[in-house]
């Protein structure tokens, strides 16, 4: 039988077998935080007006039993009104897809996305804060994403896949492989929409897939990141580009030695900044702050000595550049002067700032003061706010009943080798000084990525563990963002030593300083997270159990299993047919002969980040080897999981796990 076939059968088995058993304990206020945590409306983008007066934003529906919808809403708000905001939809009383707004120049008209007049087919239509019916201006057959107006209003241009009903996507569950297979390539290409007469031109050539793009002031051309074949993959491989709005020949002006993001056009259309570093995740936005001349060059970094990461940015003059930073878990709001590289920090916070999902951002009126943005933290779950930097004021209070779910929370740090690291630890709900607890490792996703104090809204949340009566430890080691380009960089081409190394010391700090017990320590993660659970435990026997999410066993099949291949060569240097030697350096599977910890694996169907064949490997393994194990395939589920059961489900089997091995009380282990 065919290798990859007989991993295939065995994880339908798996799935149909475990995945429809409920978890054994019977947990209703873990069910309870789990149904809670759902219901706190989220929103997906805020986008202030030019001249500051309103604000405009997205935010994630409920359907009727209250759980996450694909479909989201529009509201617009004046900032001086005491009214509730308004939606602006195109159907009203019927829920869509409807985002992606942005403001006319003159600050009258929103440009939006919206699928309600018929579903999985979106179209740009035109808006305003009145909440009168908007007008339609596309027919195009296929996915649209991120419109901007041009400079003098007169045009409206748009990501256009033409065909596809979706963007691309590597967290979304990956169809099934079957029949005659090869890379299919959908094409993201830029097409400009004239409002006097409806026209719209694609403008990029066919062969190229745009990422992000921006229109120069003069409204003559854009300046985008782009690379050839499949948009899932090739983000980590684009260019910098300059390109005629009016269509023609691309000109890359610069090919970064690690990745790009947020290119935008100076005001006075002779440079181009943007973000650089080594980033492993589309969207998960982490570096430098650069500049190049519109026509090319050399390019210049303006944060040369940045102890944060820089994830979004904004140029509010010719000379200054605002941006906001994660540094060593908080964020920042900071300008910088492109002409001395002066650094200004303007604001910082334990709140997690966002205006566009994921990573830090605002969203800038012209006056380079007034902002807007989604604030949140561990205990105050998400609203949106709006003022001046640093005076912000709510315009929603969408989720003021809800309350925490968690303990207090605290930012520690400590020295590992010659760095300084820094991490979150959330207590027991119902803390005692007097009393000894469990405690949990939750290790971050990514690895360029940083774990914030914002509001838990992912499906997948060991913090609520806290509520079990554990402390939860949420470290940001070596590889994260947060403290400068050269630590986001440590772990390349080392993979789980430097990190590990990282979070063992943080471990060791928590437990001199907090009633932890040494001998009740679990690990958990998602991703490189759960890498970091495999890996752990080939490692060291401390953790008396573990859960490893969508994890990575072996390295060097996973390079040929995964469907976003490119992010590896910046980590480990080549290709695994160049060098497998560096990726079996840092595969659990060289090790997992040392495996004592009993571990249960949990990983979706078809997931095309860290594909499931990577999670039976390392059960089987565990397994074989006669280590405590179980594994659960969740049925159409991709990296991250979205029906409410699944996202229930595992939550509960992870709880339930650490509860019958890391006993609380005068209870035994199991």
């Amino acid at each position: 039988m065919n290798g990859t076939s007989a991993v295939l059968r065995m994880t339908f088995l798996l799935m149909f077998s475990l995945a429809a058993f409920p978890a054994r304990a019977e947990m209703s206020d873990v069910t309870a935080a789990v149904h809670a945590l759902a219901k706190v409306r989220d929103f997906e983008q805020v986008a202030i007006s030019p001249d500051g007066a309103q604000v405009a934003w997205v935010e994630l529906l409920r359907d009727a039993s209250g759980a996450p919808s694909r479909n989201t809403a529009i509201y617009c708000k004046s900032r001086n009104d005491t009214a509730q905001p308004k939606r602006i939809t195109v159907a009203s009383g019927k829920d869509a897809r409807e985002h992606d707004v942005a403001w006319s120049p003159d600050s009258r008209q929103i440009v939006f996305v919206s699928d309600a007049e018929k579903a999985g087919a979106p179209q740009l239509y035109l808006g305003n804060c009145s909440g009168s019916k908007p007008k339609r201006v596309t027919s195009l057959t296929g996915y649209l994403d991120d419109p901007r107006w041009s400079p003098d209003g007169k045009k409206i241009a748009v990501l256009f896949t033409e065909g596809a009903s979706g963007g691309s996507d590597p967290l979304e569950a990956s169809p099934p492989r079957v029949g005659e297979f090869d890379e299919q390539i959908a094409e993201q290409r830029i097409a400009v929409v004239t409002l006097a007469t409806s026209e719209t031109k694609v403008v990029s050539p066919p062969d190229m897939y745009v990422y992000e793009y921006d229109w120069a002031p003069d409204g003559s051309a854009f300046a985008l990141t782009s690379a050839p074949g499949s948009g899932e993959n090739n983000w980590w491989i684009a260019q910098l580009y300059t390109l005629p709005s009016a269509g023609g020949k691309m000109t890359s002006i610069y090919k970064p030695p690690l990745q790009i993001a947020i290119p935008r056009c100076s005001p006075d259309g002779k440079s181009i900044a943007f973000i650089a570093g080594l980033m492993s995740d589309e969207a998960s936005t982490g570096g430098d702050v650069f500049i190049i001349n519109a026509s090319g060059g050399e390019p210049r970094n303006v944060t040369p000595k940045l102890r944060g990461s820089a994830s979004w940015l904004a140029w509010t003059s010719p000379a200054q550049i605002l941006f906001v930073q994660d540094s060593r878990g908080k964020s920042a709001v900071t300008r910088v002067d492109v002409g001395t590289d002066k650094i200004e920090e303007l604001w910082s916070g334990n709140e997690f700032l966002n205006a566009n999902m994921w990573m830090g951002s605002l969203s800038v009126a012209h006056d380079g003061v007034t902002t807007a943005a989604v604030s949140s933290s561990f205990t105050h779950p998400p609203e949106v706010f709006a003022g001046p930097i640093g005076a912000w004021k709510p315009l929603t209070s969408v989720n003021s009943s809800v309350r925490p779910l968690l303990g207090k929370t605290e930012s520690v740090s400590w020295k590992s080798d010659a760095y300084d690291v820094q991490g979150w630890l959330v207590f027991p709900l119902d803390y005692d000084p007097a009393k000894k607890y469990p405690l949990v490792v939750d290790v971050h996703g990514g690895p360029a990525s940083v774990l914030t104090s914002a509001w838990p809204k992912h499906f997948y949340e060991p913090i609520l563990l806290s509520g079990q009566g554990y402390f939860v430890f949420f470290p940001n080691p070596r590889g994260s963002y947060g403290q400068g380009e050269e630590f986001t960089q440590a772990n390349v081409k080392d993979f789980g030593y430097g990190d590990l190394n990282d979070i063992l010391r943080g471990v060791d700090t928590v437990i001199s300083e907090y009633p932890i017990d040494p001998g009740r320590l679990g690990i958990t993660g998602w991703s490189y997270g759960g890498f970091m659970t495999m890996w752990a435990v080939t490692q060291t026997n401390r953790f008396a159990a573990a859960v490893a999410g969508a994890g990575i066993m072996n390295w060097q099949s996973y390079y040929g299993e995964n469907e976003i291949d490119q992010w590896m060569i910046p980590y480990f240097g080549a290709s695994v047919y160049d060098d497998p030697a560096v990726y079996a350096r840092s595969s659990p599977i060289s090790f997992i002969k040392n495996v004592k910890t009993p571990t249960l694996v949990v990983v979706g169907q078809y997931d095309a980040e860290c594909p499931s064949p990577q999670s039976f490997e390392f059960w089987h393994a565990l397994k074989t080897l006669h280590v405590p194990t179980s594994m659960v395939v969740y049925a159409g589920e991709g990296h991250q999981f979205h029906a409410p059961e699944n996202r229930l489900d595992v939550n509960l089997r992870m709880i339930d796990w650490f509860n019958k091995r890391l006993p609380r009380g005068n209870e035994k282990a199991k």
